[in-house]
């Protein structure tokens, strides 16, 4: 049986998805990040870069959520185009696009949005004008399609949703009039028994919902070199 190394953040949702959908039998494992879980030494052997998700299928390792993605797309042929497919090529680049842009540019505006020890309007800026101008080509892909690949379902409207599911989250609560054909996917994908069993997670697994000192030091390490007396 798979095992599935979670918590609920954007990135392992979008994999709890897939499985979802897929209807695969998996062990859900939490990771409590807040409690430093992610770093014991059992999951550091599974993925060194102590982040969630991780995926075990047998003897086979897979980290980083739009890896398990093309993982599972491959191994089971469904929700990806095969390799022999032109829109194999767009799936690719809209996963890519994706995992090095929209993810980690989300996740910095949400950083210096709601959780910098500090306001710092440059960074607030920077991220939350590079997440909106990733946002905004994936609204422009959406324009005229339904989904962003080959005229169907595919991991690559999963890894969008997981990100873009939290929208205002990211960018401010009046962010989603900005997005409106991304809005519509988002809100179909919402809609699919799926979607709404992975979103489920929530209500069977308990996470430390507190961002309290013990929890700072633990998520946000590179604190201690700018503020090496004061407790974070």
């Amino acid at each position: 049986m798979l095992k599935y190394y979670f918590n609920l953040s954007p990135n392992p949702m979008k994999v709890a998805l897939l499985l979802e959908e897929l209807d695969l039998p998996y062990q859900a494992i939490p990771v409590d990040t807040r409690k430093g879980e992610q770093f014991s030494s059992s999951y550091l052997s599974i993925n060194p870069n102590g982040k969630v998700p991780a995926l075990v299928d047998g003897d086979a390792v897979i980290f980083d959520s739009n890896a398990i993605l093309l993982y599972l797309g491959d191994k089971t042929g469904r929700f990806t185009p095969l390799p022999s497919d032109k829109a194999r090529g767009e799936l690719l680049s809209w996963m890519m696009f994706i995992a090095s842009g929209m993810s980690p540019f989300s996740g910095q505006a949400v950083h210096f949005r709601h959780f910098a020890p500090e306001t710092v309007p440059y960074a607030q800026n920077r991220y939350s004008y590079e997440a909106e101008r990733h946002y905004r080509v994936l609204d422009d892909r959406l324009k005229d399609r339904r989904y962003l690949v080959a005229e169907t379902y595919t991991i690559a409207d999963m890894a969008m949703w997981g990100w873009a599911r939290v929208t205002p989250f990211v960018m401010g609560d009046d962010a989603w009039s900005k997005f409106p054909n991304l809005k519509r996917l988002v809100d179909e994908i919402n809609e699919r028994p799926a979607a709404i069993r992975a979103v489920g997670l929530k209500d069977k697994y308990n996470f430390k919902a507190e961002l309290d000192e013990e929890a700072r030091r633990i998520m946000y390490p590179q604190n201690i070199r700018l503020y090496p007396n004061v407790a974070q």
